[in-house]
Parts: C-alpha cells; structure tokens; sequence
C-alpha cells in the first residue's frame, strides 16, 4: 500500500511562526543522550508519542507539474512557506516546507531540457536553495550568500561572532521575496535533490523540512528493462525527534533563532530518535513478488546508514546497485549492505520475487541504537508478472585518466579548539568568502586528496568526480560518478574530476550540516 501526499497530510500555509518555532529554547523539550553505534554525534530522544514500528504507511511525495513549458524550457512555481503536517498520528508538527510540505514536490525533469523554478519565501528567515548533483550556471547554484529574503521584510541581526568563530556573511546576491533558479539540466540521468543552503543556517532550515527530490531522466536510461512506475521507489530517509506538543525542536545555541550556531553538545552533528522516510516514520509498503527500483538519499543532517536486509534473500546478494550520486553505473554490482554518509544516493535494485508471498522484508541500519536500527518495511503481498531485467551493461561510463590531470591538490578537513569551542575548517582555515582555496581552469582534470581525522562527508557543488583511491582500498560504494564521498578517520581519499559547463564561484564543504554551518566549507572558481 502506497499513500498520496495528499491523502496522508493535513496540510495548511500560512500560520505565524517564531524563527526557532517555539523549538529552539535553552530548556530543550528532548532528552540528550550519547550514541555508540558509528555515529560518533549527539541523540534527541523523542518526548512525544512515537507510533509503533511499521504502522504508518509509505508516502511518495507529488510530482510538481510545470505552470507552462515552451520548445526547450519547463516553468515551475514553488513558495517556502510554515506549514502543519501530520508526521505523527494525532498530532500537528510545524515544519517549514516547499509548497508546504515535507518532502517538498518531487521534481520530473529530461536531460537538456531547461528548467526555471520561481521561488518565493513566505517563510520568517532568508533561505537559498541548492540543487545538489546539479550541473548549474553559478547564479542558480545556491551559493550560501545568495540570500532569498522572507516576502514580509527581513531585518538582518546584529551578530557577534557564534560558536563557528568567523563572522555571519550576508553579503551576495540579495533578492527580495521572489527569484527564479535556472537549471539546464546539461548532465546524465540521475536522482538529485534540493534542500536549503544558506550561510551558517543549513543545518536548522533542512531540519525543518526543506529539502525535496529531484530526478533527471534521459534516453539511455529510458531504454534499459528496469522496474519503472509503481516499481520505482523514491526514499528520502532523515531522522527527526519530537517535543511533546509534537513539534521537532533543533538545538540552536540562541532561543531566539536569530544567531548561527548550534547547541555546544552537539557540535559533531545532530541525531534524531525517529527515523523517517518520505516525512513517515518507520513505514510499511506493500510490494509484489517483483524486482524494485530503490532510489535512496540519505538527507539526514548528520546520521550516516548501514543499509540491510532483513531477513536476506534465501540466495544472492540483498541488493544490487545500478547507479550512484551522479546517475547509472557502467555495470551493476552486487551489495551485501549499503553504507551511506549525508547526501549520497544509491540506485538499488531488489528483487523481492526471491521471498515467499507473506513475508516481511525490513530495511535494516546496522549504525542504529533502538528503534534507529530499523527503517522500513516491505510486505510481500502478492504474486505478479515481471518483465524486468538488470542488464550486464547498464551505461557508458567515461573513466577520467589521472595521467590528463594537470595538477593535484590536498585539502584537510579538520577539527581544533578555539577559546575551548569545536571549530570545523578546511585546510587551517574558516570559511572566508573572499577566500579561492582551488581556481582551475575550465575544461581543466585536476586530482584531489582529501583527507581528515574523523567522519566527514565531502561534497563538490558544479562537478561529479570519480574515486581513484582510498587508503585500504576502495569500497563498493566509491563506484560510478559521485558528488559526495566518505572521509573516514585518517583515511585518505584521492578523487578525480572535470572543471566544466559555466566559469564562476562555487563551495566545497563537509555535508555534515552541523559542520557546513560551523564554517567547514571553502571556495573554488572555475575561471
């Protein structure tokens, strides 16, 4: 059983919000408590009701139609805007949402064709959104700065220096209540998906629900005999916990909301009790004896996810994987589980023709305490055809020579103490917007080594690049073209990429949003 956005959620726009949502106070409504399972961050325990696993059913977020489309061009409309949802039963949770929802629409979009999102915020607070995976011109690539101020007035706080030590940057492209994003959609198939970036407060603003899929599809992909409709399942998983009166409160080191900055205790990341797909906790889907296509991202704030079944096929490998963060691999590979950091997605394939009619199949993380180790579940309900197939040649893959790379670089991602605060930085440095830590120049092959002493997920805005090394040796899920790989603790990871597509300024950073917002970020241009 599949449930509609619309015929699950109770939704209504509009209401007055403070910027913390009432959520924000140094009393916090949850309970804290230390995780030991390879997340290495803080837990939220959930003060309210939580229903039992597996009683909720899946959600798949509407496809946004186009308000008009000409020859080359789709045209959409979107408004940020406070919102109620029901995420738990009985209960009203205020989530800021595109269009009012959490997920936000899913946008359906074909390879070369342009799309132009016009945004407007009603929400309380500037936001700016990025397409992540997007091969974007960088005027609509969602630089932190290129602030989409709230359509009722915005007045920007007098800051002091926060947690992060450097100093709040409003300084960009400033529009007020409306903007349009251009996206050209120059790049393969593959599932993206967009969610909020702006400066210093990413982590507190996807919390609270911006954050959306959206999928690019093309011919070569279209003539492969994958699962397709009914047998495509998109699945953003987040964690989340919940206040008593039902909302989700995030741990801003300021009650108001105002300041940057989240709560000391959880400077190495924020960790939710709920787990989440599709804005559900702890769904159920029913699913016939067939092959499925599982489109998974991992848009958690700080929660990394190691993905099993439960219980395994009686033979072969539980999943095999089709595709990565930038679109179809070359050939499958076969996965006994799926270790997923924030923001990567994996294209899965499983087959549950192997399970007889009856049984129930649960999507397992291993990194999990409690309820956190179980995700969703799958029931085998019924028997059914399936044309299907997971061809032994899914796509041509261009490998990038490091032999054509005309320099390398290194970057360290790491953690000091300042006036005894945590500080994230790259290379010795805060981020500084002034500051061009990589230029190279378009068309350019550069190697990079990225290395770092703890868990960080790294993410390259413009380019998708292919992993060339990792100290140990490269795991399965360092396969295909990726926007962002897995730093493990002084474990170095070499990575290869193509500066190409448009000239101008992007970021780099750590996709931990605690550490993107505590300054973990720098810039390159492609000049």
């Amino acid at each position: 059983m599949v449930l509609t956005r619309r015929a699950f959620m109770r939704l209504a726009g509009g209401a007055a919000l403070a910027l913390g949502l009432g959520a924000c106070s140094t009393t916090n409504p949850l309970n804290t408590q230390s995780t030991a399972n390879g997340n290495d961050e803080r837990l939220l325990r959930s003060a309210a009701p939580l229903p039992a696993l597996f009683s909720q059913p899946l959600v798949i977020p509407p496809v946004i139609k186009p308000v008009r489309t000409d020859q080359d061009t789709d045209y959409y409309a979107i408004t940020a805007k406070v919102a109620q949802a029901t995420i738990l039963p009985g209960m009203q949770t205020t989530i800021w949402g595109y269009n009012g929802i959490f997920p936000g629409p899913t946008f359906e979009a074909r390879r070369g064709r342009k799309v132009v999102v016009h945004t407007r915020n009603e929400l309380p607070a500037p936001i700016v959104t990025h397409l992540h995976g997007g091969h974007t011109p960088p005027e609509s690539d969602g630089y932190p700065t290129d602030l989409l101020l709230p359509a009722a007035g915005w007045q920007a706080p007098s800051h002091a220096p926060g947690a992060n030590h450097h100093q709040p940057m409003q300084g960009g492209q400033i529009t007020q209540t409306e903007r349009d994003y251009v996206y050209p959609h120059d790049q393969r198939a593959a599932m993206l998906w967009y969610h909020d970036h702006r400066m210093d407060f990413t982590a507190p603003q996807v919390w609270r629900g911006l954050a959306g899929l959206h999928i690019v599809r093309d011919d070569e992909e279209a003539a492969l005999p994958l699962p397709r409709d009914e047998r495509e399942l998109p699945l953003l998983i987040t964690d989340r916990a919940f206040a008593a009166d039902g909302s989700m409160p995030y741990p801003s080191s300021d009650p108001t909301g105002m300041q940057m900055g989240v709560d000391s205790t959880y400077h190495n990341g924020v960790l939710g009790d709920v787990i989440l797909v599709n804005g559900v906790p702890w769904p159920f889907v029913e699913v016939s004896a067939a092959r499925y296509r599982l489109r998974i991202v991992n848009a958690s704030n700080a929660r990394r996810y190691d993905l099993q079944l439960d219980p395994p096929p009686p033979e072969g490998s539980p999943f095999t994987q089709i595709g990565s963060d930038g679109g179809l691999l070359a050939a499958p590979q076969e996965l006994k589980r799926v270790y997923m950091t924030p923001a990567e997605r994996f294209d899965l394939i499983v087959d549950f023709g192997r399970y007889p009619v009856g049984t129930n199949v649960v999507l397992t993380n291993r990194l999990g305490d409690g309820n956190t180790t179980q995700i969703m579940q799958f029931r085998v309900v019924r028997q059914a055809k399936d044309e299907s197939a997971i061809p032994a040649t899914l796509a041509q893959v261009e490998r990038l020579d490091p032999a054509q790379a005309v320099r390398t670089r290194t970057f360290d991602f790491n953690q000091a103490q300042v006036d005894g605060q945590a500080v994230y930085r790259v290379n010795d440095r805060l981020f500084d917007q002034q500051f061009i830590a990589a230029d190279p120049a378009l068309g350019d092959t550069e190697i990079w080594t990225l290395r770092s002493t703890t868990h960080h997920p790294i993410h390259l805005h413009l380019v998708n690049f292919q992993v060339l090394a990792r100290a140990g040796g490269l795991e399965p899920e360092d396969a295909g073209w990726k926007d962002t790989v897995r730093l493990t603790p002084r474990n170095d990871v070499q990575i290869i990429t193509r500066f190409t597509g448009y000239r101008g300024k992007y970021v780099f950073h750590c996709h931990n949003l605690e550490h993107e917002d505590m300054a973990m970020m720098a810039n390159f241009t492609v000049r």
